[in-house]
C-alpha cells in the first residue's frame, strides 16, 4: 500500500521503515530535511510540505501524523484536512487523548474525511520487534488499512499461544486489535501506560530497597552489599516478575551499576495523568497507578536510586533523556483549531 507519514522522530521513522521493509511505498515529511533525506536513501518519496505530500499521493489517500500529542499534532491534523478529499483518511499514531479523537472526528465526518487513532507502542525498538498498536475507528476504515498494520506489528513470534474461543479475532495474536470506535484505541493505549507507570515504580521501589539494604541505620550483621545487576539478571530467567522492562533495567544496571548517568528526574507525557483522570470519571480505586504518577511528580524534587532505575527504563524502551522532553507538553491542551478550520 501507499502511505503518507508526517514526522520523522523515533518511533514515525521506525514506522516508514518497517512499511518499506515490507513493500509499502512511504511518501514522508518532517520539517528536518535531514530527517527526510535518511529515509529517502532507505527507499522514500520526499515530501516538502504537507501539501505536497497529499499530491503524490493516489486516492483514496491516507495520512499518518507521528507527532507529539497537543498542539503539533492538532495543527498537522488542521493542515491535512484541507489538503484532503472525501474518502481520504487520517490516522493519528501518538498519543493523543482520546477525547480529543472524538471532537476531531465529528468535524471531519462533515468534510467526507475519515479518522482513526492508533494507540502504538514499541518505542524506538519497534522497527525491530514491531509495534503493538491499538485501534480506534470506523470499522470499515480499518479493515481498509489492515496491510499497514498487519507489517507494522510484531505477528505471532514465539510466544506461547493462548487458548482463545473457537472464531476470536486472529489479530490479537499478531500484536493489534481495532478496539472499537473512534478513540477507543488512544483509550486503550492510555491505560496502558497508566499500568506501565505502575510496573514500572514497582521495580524502581523494590531495587531501591534491595540497593539500600548495606544503609548503616540498619544493625551491622543486617546489613547486605548486594549485587544489584546480578539481581536484575536472574529475576529475568524463570521468575514471575521477569518482564521486557525488567530486560531494560537489567541492561542499564550491566552497563551501570550505580545508574550514575541518571539523575532521576521523571517526566510523565501525559497518559498516566488522563488514566487517573478517567478512573475518577468512573469512580474506579486505582491506588497504584495513583500512587506511581504521583512519585513522578516527586522525582523532581529529590532522587533516590529508584527513580534512577525509573529513568533508565524510560531510556531504554523510549529513548526518553532526562531534562530533553518538556513535561507534560500541551498535554492538556484541546485547541479547538479543528472545528474553526472546517466550520
Amino acid at each position: 500500500m501507499q502511505i503518507g507519514i508526517v514526522g520523522m522522530g523515533r518511533m514515525g521513522a521506525g514506522i516508514a521503515r518497517r512499511l518499506m521493509r515490507d513493500g509499502h511505498l512511504c511518501v514522508v515529511y518532517d520539517r528536518s530535511p535531514g530527517a527526510v533525506a535518511e529515509l529517502v536513501g532507505e527507499g522514500a518519496s520526499a515530501a516538502g510540505n504537507v501539501e505536497d505530500l497529499v499530491r503524490q499521493l493516489q486516492t483514496p489517500r491516507r495520512v499518518w501524523i507521528m507527532l507529539p500529542a497537543g498542539r503539533a499534532t492538532e495543527e498537522m491534523i488542521v493542515t491535512a484536512s484541507e489538503c484532503l478529499s472525501p474518502g481520504d483518511t487520517i490516522i493519528d499514531g501518538g498519543n493523543t487523548f482520546y477525547k480529543d479523537d472524538i471532537r476531531r472526528a465529528k468535524v471531519l465526518q462533515k468534510m467526507g474525511i475519515d479518522y482513526i487513532d492508533i494507540g502504538t507502542s514499541g518505542g524506538v525498538w519497534g522497527l525491530e520487534r514491531g509495534f503493538c498498536m491499538m485501534v480506534g475507528g470506523d470499522r470499515q476504515s480499518v479493515d481498509a488499512i489492515d496491510p499497514i498494520l498487519k507489517s507494522l506489528a510484531p505477528g505471532a513470534g514465539s510466544i506461547s499461544r493462548t487458548k482463545r474461543m473457537t472464531g476470536a479475532d486472529p489479530r490479537p495474536e499478531l500484536g493489534y486489535i481495532h478496539a472499537g470506535p473512534v478513540g477507543a484505541g488512544h483509550f486503550v493505549k492510555m491505560v496502558h501506560n497508566g499500568i506501565e507507570y505502575g510496573l514500572m515504580q514497582a521495580y524502581a521501589e523494590g531495587f531501591d530497597i534491595l540497593r539500600n539494604k548495606e544503609s548503616k541505620n540498619l544493625p551491622e550483621e543486617e546489613r547486605f552489599t548486594l549485587n544489584m545487576p546480578d539481581i536484575a539478571e536472574v529475576w529475568r530467567r524463570g521468575s514471575v516478575v521477569a518482564s521486557w522492562l525488567l530486560d531494560l533495567g537489567a541492561a542499564a544496571l550491566a552497563k551501570d551499576p550505580q545508574l550514575k548517568q541518571f539523575s532521576g528526574y521523571v517526566l510523565d507525557s501525559g497518559e498516566g495523568r488522563w488514566t487517573v483522570e478517567a478512573a475518577i470519571e468512573e469512580a474506579v480505586p486505582a491506588d497504584v497507578l495513583t500512587t506511581a504518577l504521583y512519585a513522578r511528580f516527586r522525582s523532581r524534587q529529590e532522587h533516590t536510586f529508584g527513580e534512577k532505575m525509573l529513568s533508565a527504563m524510560r531510556f531504554g524502551f523510549g529513548g526518553h533523556v532526562e531534562g530533553a522532553e518538556v513535561a507534560d507538553a500541551d498535554a492538556d491542551a484541546k485547541p479547538d483549531e479543528l472545528g474553526q478550520a472546517a466550520a
